[in-house]
């Protein structure tokens, strides 16, 4: 058998063999709702998001006067950046990550305790330009 013609039956299966992975996976990850976490921005905003969350004093006084919303800072778990040169990954024992994003169109960074049992917020920083 030539080559190109074992090249071609090699192509044809590569490429349905691709189309059925990519329906399986689209159908487990939105019916199960699992998801692929490999960088490491989306491994720690998956494990902040996975433990109860908790206030400090100081951001449950911002909540009080309504400064910022729980909704917003579960928005910014899900789509904010950690600022990894910030943070202290080597603390005991709750690493601490600081978390960049946007609440209430304004640059915000939150610090976040992440502790064995629970994600602890530890502060609410607006950066004003």
């Amino acid at each position: 058998m030539a080559f190109l013609k074992r090249l071609g039956y090699y192509l044809v299966g590569l490429a349905i063999g691709i189309v059925i992975l990519t329906f399986l996976l689209k159908k487990k990850t939105t019916e199960t709702g699992t998801s692929f976490c490999y960088f490491p921005n989306c491994r720690v905003l998956k494990e902040l998001r996975s433990k109860p969350l908790t206030f400090s004093s100081d951001v449950e006084q911002a909540l009080i006067t309504r400064e910022v919303d729980t909704l917003e800072i579960l928005n910014l778990l899900n789509d904010g950046d950690v600022n990894f040169g910030e943070s202290d990954t080597e603390a005991s024992p709750c690493k601490i990550f600081l978390v960049v994003g946007s609440i209430k169109q304004k640059e915000a960074s939150l610090t976040f305790r992440n502790c064995e049992d629970a994600t602890i917020l530890e502060s609410i920083t607006y950066q004003y330009n």
